[in-house]
């Protein structure tokens, strides 16, 4: 028999423990070993469940079992997770989480941790939801060098967008919309600025580049600069208007960012919609492959999850795959005013002052209800050097969004 335990009741917790109960048997019978849950962590008492009598209050029940050979990590946090993870991997016990802030802040360590005791860090569920993205890149697509990635990666900012595209409803509007239906939190600070799509992106950097990519390497923007007419003008010119992470390989540098985008409606990302995500990642031998499907929810997150456990509850020591090394510096971090892009402007400057400031540019049809000024899209070119051409523009620059390559 081998024994794993959650640390956590919360949300994705109690969802972890219902699914498995739910598919014990199939889990049991199909991976042909005797998988059982041995403890539950919490500071609160949950009487009345049926499973009421597994729940611990004292970590070191957890270290002290010899049966217990994989920690599912669901608590969310820096503090004390990373105290508690950290002591189950000192012990040779597996750690399975959906934390993306442990990752994002402290993967290295805790990988290196688990290669130095001969067992594994699993994080399937930090990045995607139920969206297997994390396995694939480090095995299904391990023959190839990884270029980028890009992605929806966070729900709520996504359905706001949305709505905004598809309902011509305000941002704070919709904003309200989804905490109402529960996508949004009370505090939706750390999804409207960008901080979570930031964690998100800063694993999938790792795992790219082979250095960690911590949060404050990222340039980071929300949406909440982001104006009904900015919709409008997607909409009106065959873009979506998206929060897109992203990194891309330039030479020997990485350029990892999250901000808004225009996407093309010729791209996949600007037809998920509402709270889906979708990641698509690129490589040198397959091109670019997408994976797509619901980035949050109790049961998602808990399949994520548990697929992590039952995969090393199998496993015969650390895989070496989904290791990356630790990084001192930024060297290997480029800056987004060297790297090539488009532009999407908003300015009230006239077409003649835009033409002779910018040089070639596309104009993009103005919605009925906008007047007074004029929209267009950039040549590509460096970002700073774009910005620079912006600065001569005798009219004022309303809104600047990047646009998708």
């Amino acid at each position: 028999m081998t024994k794993f335990a959650i640390l956590g009741h919360g949300v994705v917790g109690s969802g972890t423990a219902e699914l498995f109960f739910m598919n014990k048997d199939l889990i049991n019978k199909r991976e042909g070993f005797d998988l059982e849950l041995g403890y539950i962590l919490d500071i609160r008492d949950f009487p009345g469940l049926s499973y009421s009598n597994l729940f611990t209050k004292d970590i070191n029940d957890i270290l002290s079992d010899p049966e217990v050979k994989v920690v599912a990590e669901v608590m969310g946090g820096v503090n004390p997770a990373f105290d508690f993870v950290k002591r189950c991997l000192e012990k040779g016990k597996s750690v399975c989480t959906s934390n993306k802030e442990l990752v994002a802040k402290k993967g290295a360590e805790l990988l290196k941790t688990a290669r130095e005791h001969n067992c594994n860090f699993a994080f399937e569920a930090s990045t995607g939801g139920a969206i297997p993205v994390i396995e694939p890149m480090h095995t299904c697509l391990c023959a190839n060098e990884l270029t980028g990635a890009a992605g929806i990666v966070n729900g709520t900012t996504n359905f706001i967008l949305t709505k905004m595209i598809e309902e011509n409803m305000p941002l704070e509007r919709a904003l309200k919309t989804a905490q109402d239906l529960g996508y949004a939190e009370k505090d939706p600070t750390a999804d409207i600025e960008g901080h979570d799509a930031c964690r998100k992106i800063c694993i999938l950097a790792s795992m790219i580049s082979g250095k960690h990519v911590y949060p404050e390497m990222v340039p980071t923007e929300g949406i909440m600069s982001l104006t009904l007419e900015d919709a409008e003008y997607a909409s009106a010119n065959g873009y979506a208007l998206k929060l897109i992470a992203s990194v891309e390989k330039h030479g020997d540098k990485y350029l990892p960012l999250v901000a808004p985008r225009f996407v093309s409606c010729k791209n996949q990302l600007a037809h998920v919609t509402d709270v889906f995500n979708a990641i698509t990642v690129y490589g040198n031998g397959f091109d670019e492959v997408m994976f797509y499907g619901k980035g949050a929810g109790k049961l998602p997150t808990a399949s994520a999850v548990l697929g992590d456990v039952i995969t090393c509850a199998k496993a015969d020591g650390t895989v070496m795959t989904r290791m990356w090394e630790d990084s001192t510096d930024d060297s290997f971090i480029e800056k987004p005013e060297h790297a090539v892009t488009r532009l999407f402007v908003r300015t009230t400057a006239s077409k003649d002052e835009i033409t002779a400031a910018m040089g070639e540019v596309t104009f993009l049809k103005t919605p009925e209800r906008i007047t007074g000024e004029n929209a267009f899209i950039t040549a590509a070119d460096e970002e700073g050097l774009l910005n620079e051409k912006l600065s001569q523009l005798a009219g004022g620059v309303i809104t600047t969004i990047r646009v998708l390559k």
